[in-house]
């Protein structure tokens, strides 16, 4: 009779923590009843469900996951991905920020989730955007006065752009740590060109710098919108040609002035 909380024998009598004989890994796996991992109805499910995951993760990473700012762009992503997102603001007639919204309407955004509108909480969570291809008239900064058409530049890009959500084809990122990119926005269900359509309008032009141009392989229509605009006399082409300074020459000439009254001063 064994009594309670007493130590259990065997059946001889013997105690079972005897020693044991060791088992080889050998013959382990000789013993393992391998048929039932041969079974497709045993690893099947797993191999789906591992399978799924993994994907999921990836898909998440490269196309769900809110990009914060321009600095969080991978490399990797320049002229083969595109960012979607709402514009939040517009700085100049070329440029604008883009709050990330991955996935769209598809994604919850609008409907589960909803872009910030206070300042506040859009700080540090925007992709600054600088139009590829344009140049458009400067504002006034830094003390420099504003070219002709700078206002009518910056109010036509805030009327088209600002509030709606645009697609944005990435190519580099700029000195400035600006995305340089072709934006496309949609009105009326048809999808429009923004660089395109300002110089259409001869409210910028061609970007003339010799290092850092980007195209996006649409340079011969830029230039075409741009010549048709010229030859019609639209906004910045409709004054004088000889009085006309074109955004880079603007820019060159600010400089050097800038250049030469520091001098002045030592």
């Amino acid at each position: 009779m064994v009594w309670p909380f007493s130590s259990s024998s065997g059946e001889n009598g013997e105690d079972d923590d005897s020693p044991k004989r060791p088992v080889s890994w050998s013959d382990s796996l000789n013993n393992t009843d391998w048929q039932h991992y041969k079974d497709p109805r045993n690893w099947v499910p797993t191999l789906l469900v591992t399978t799924t995951v993994l994907a999921s993760l990836r898909i998440y990473r490269s196309y769900l996951r809110r990009i914060p700012g321009a600095t969080y762009i991978q490399p990797s992503f320049f002229r083969r991905r595109s960012l979607f997102g709402r514009v939040t603001s517009v700085g100049d007639g070329d440029n604008f920020h883009l709050y990330h919204t991955p996935g769209g309407r598809l994604a919850g955004w609008d409907w589960l989730r909803r872009v910030p509108v206070k300042k506040t909480q859009l700080k540090n969570k925007t992709i600054p955007i600088r139009i590829a291809g344009i140049d458009a008239p400067e504002g006034a900064h830094f003390g420099r006065p504003a070219q002709p058409f700078s206002t009518d530049a910056l109010t036509w890009l805030s009327n088209y752009i600002l509030g709606r959500r645009v697609r944005a084809k990435i190519y580099r990122r700029d000195q400035y740590d600006r995305i340089v990119a072709t934006v496309y926005v949609r009105r009326y269900f048809v999808r429009h060109d923004v660089g395109f359509e300002m110089l259409k309008r001869g409210l910028a032009t061609t970007y003339e710098a010799k290092t850092g141009v980007e195209f996006g392989g649409l340079e011969e229509k830029y230039r075409a919108a741009e010549n048709q605009a010229k030859a019609k006399k639209l906004g910045i082409w409709s004054g004088k040609p000889r009085l006309f300074e074109s955004p880079r020459d603007y820019k060159t000439r600010m400089n050097q002035e800038e250049v030469q009254n520091n001098n002045t001063n030592k």
